[in-house]
């Protein structure tokens, strides 16, 4: 039997962390998640996941200072950051911390999110 691949979710919007982390379990992921990025971060430690979905706006850490620590300790999972912001100079950010993919919320359904991280997964 193969491992379900793990996601960590990080998004503080309740309501669609609780659809996104719905859809990807019935996909047959196994999913984590957090509510802001130091949350996220002690999640990423303990549980290993093979990918990221960040939101970039939350609480105490955002999904751009959250993907650099991530890599400062060495883990260096896929990152696809989600986020409402469209601007240049985030989409720079994140891009730069990682080659992260970087999805607008408002363009992608939950079925497309699903598909492009398991294309991002090899799956």
């Amino acid at each position: 039997m193969t491992k379900l691949k793990k996601i960590l979710i990080a998004e503080d919007d309740r309501s669609l962390l609780s659809a996104l982390q719905e859809k990807f379990t019935n996909e047959g992921f196994s999913v984590v998640t957090a509510v802001d990025g130091e949350e996220g971060l002690i999640v990423a430690e303990k549980e290993k996941p093979d990918l990221f979905l960040l939101d970039i706006r939350m609480p105490k850490i955002d999904g751009i200072v959250m993907a650099r620590k991530l890599k400062e300790k060495g883990i260096n999972a896929p990152i696809i950051f989600l986020t409402n912001l469209d601007d240049l100079k985030n989409i720079s950010d994140a891009t730069e911390v990682s080659k992260s993919d970087y999805l607008i919320k408002s363009d992608w359904s939950l079925k497309d999110i699903v598909k492009k991280v398991a294309a991002k997964l090899g799956e």
